[in-house]
């Protein structure tokens, strides 16, 4: 048993931390809002500041918002930077939010130099893998400080893929942001243009199931799309500041991603309806939107 520190207990962090709870582990946590009465009832210890989590744990999880919370977090007045030079060292950061890729190097330089270990370990998978301790997660740092957290990977996540030192579980993870967004705005075009054409897309959606162009987003999102369900999964102002971090992160690297400039575009088409708490397989509505025809609407006479 380890004591664990859990910094950030939103959507996805609350139901982290239970299962590190339940793996047997004494659990240390401090989120903005207070921490759930749940975790409570299940034995997390409260604490004030994440600069007292971090005096009492051997490993501090972090799952925050964006790039500011965490630099917020860890270097910020009573942030664990504060709380790890009070501490006799063989400490673990762990940070499983989705944040800039060259922050994320630059965060583990200054960690590494308190004597403490960084690793970057974001996750895929959204609130429902959270909760079935399903997620992908996908780690950057030391190969040994990685086979030590292992374990503790394990009671979160199924596929867990050490990609490289500092930073590359970042880089993974927006790549994985980048694929689901152009795959999902793919889908929308295909599932409009079929209806508009006058085919039912329920029935394209199956036939395309079948052949190279099968995928868990059309099969997922695509459903949700004919049956306009869009009640949130993944928000839509969470994949728009995924977004945002490849293409500030190829700004920097001198690298074109036009595809992903456009989808982000179709976000901000979502986000000026109103549209920015929606479920991100909402992005057909932008695509309907720019074609004055959306899936279920009765296309006109030729």
């Amino acid at each position: 048993m380890s004591k664990i520190g859990f910094i950030g207990l939103g959507v996805m962090g609350k139901p982290m931390a239970q299962h590190v709870v339940d793996g047997g582990h004494t659990v240390f946590a401090h989120t903005r809002s207070g921490v759930p009465q749940a975790l409570l009832d299940a034995g997390v210890q409260a604490c004030g500041s994440a600069e007292e989590v971090a005096r009492q744990s051997e490993t501090i999880i972090l799952m925050l918002p964006d790039t500011p919370d965490v630099e917020q977090v860890l270097f910020g007045k009573e942030g664990v930077a504060d709380g790890l030079a009070e501490t006799p060292g063989g400490v673990t950061v762990i940070d499983m939010s989705s944040i800039s890729p060259i922050a994320t190097r630059e965060f583990a330089r200054c960690i590494e130099a308190l004597g403490v270990d960084y690793v970057d370990a974001p996750v895929s998978g959204g609130e429902v893998g959270a909760k079935a301790g399903t997620l992908s997660i996908m780690a950057g740092g030391k190969q040994e400080v990685f086979d030590r957290v292992l374990p503790l990977l394990q009671l979160m996540g199924k596929n867990i893929v050490r990609v490289g030192e500092a930073g590359a579980g970042q880089v993974a993870k927006v790549a994985n942001q980048v694929i689901v967004a152009l795959t999902i705005e793919a889908v929308g075009e295909a599932l409009v243009l079929a209806a508009r054409a006058g085919a039912d897309p329920a029935r394209v959606r199956e036939a395309l199931m079948g052949g190279f162009a099968s995928s868990r987003i059309l099969e997922v999102h695509g459903e949700r799309m004919i049956k306009r369900t869009f009640d949130p999964g993944f928000r839509i102002a969470l994949h728009q500041k995924d977004l945002e971090l490849a293409l500030s992160t190829a700004r920097q690297l001198g690298v074109g991603l036009p595809s992903t400039a456009s989808c982000q575009q179709l976000f901000n088409v979502c986000d000026g309806l109103g549209g920015s708490g929606w479920d991100h397989s909402a992005l057909v509505r932008a695509i309907e939107h720019l074609s004055s025809f959306a899936i279920g609407d009765t296309p006109p006479a030729a």
